[in-house]
């Protein structure tokens, strides 16, 4: 596997996890990446792609949570409930937040869970995930 695969395929695994309820990130992996050398365009792409994935499998995950009724469904807690605030008080715009750190997972679970429309979905949680890396490798470069 050449260098470049193998970052690349990195940076999209640890945008995967950091997407999803495991605790990740992908700012530094995007950020060393960025400072040496690889093209920004192809970083952003993988990036967005692996983050946008891993909110999926949360929306999925809340999908099932929906009917589910045995003991180990997180259908309470802070941090759902307060997702599930946020996601009641604003509706679908509030994915617009689903980048950020603490919120942003539940939310996208709370979003399979309340039924937010698949394509709905993906391009909020898109648009929110391409734009904080957007802004990160502005910052970097």
């Amino acid at each position: 596997m050449s260098a470049a695969l193998a970052a690349h395929a990195g940076l999209f695994l640890s945008a995967f996890l950091a997407a999803t309820i495991l605790p990740a990130q992908s700012e530094a992996v995007l950020v060393g990446l960025l400072l040496a050398g690889y093209t920004p365009w192809t970083l952003l792409l993988v990036a967005t792609v692996g983050n946008v994935l891993g909110a999926l499998v949360n929306w999925l995950l809340g999908r099932g949570l929906a009917g589910a009724s045995s003991r180990w469904a997180p259908k309470q807690g802070p941090m759902l409930e307060r997702a599930q605030r946020w996601y009641h008080r604003y509706g679908r715009w509030s994915l617009l937040l689903s980048w950020v750190p603490i919120i942003g997972d539940p939310l996208t679970v709370v979003a399979g869970m309340l039924r937010e429309p698949l394509p709905v979905f993906l391009l909020l949680v898109t648009v929110a995930k391409l734009g904080r890396y957007l802004v990160l490798a502005a910052i970097t470069l």
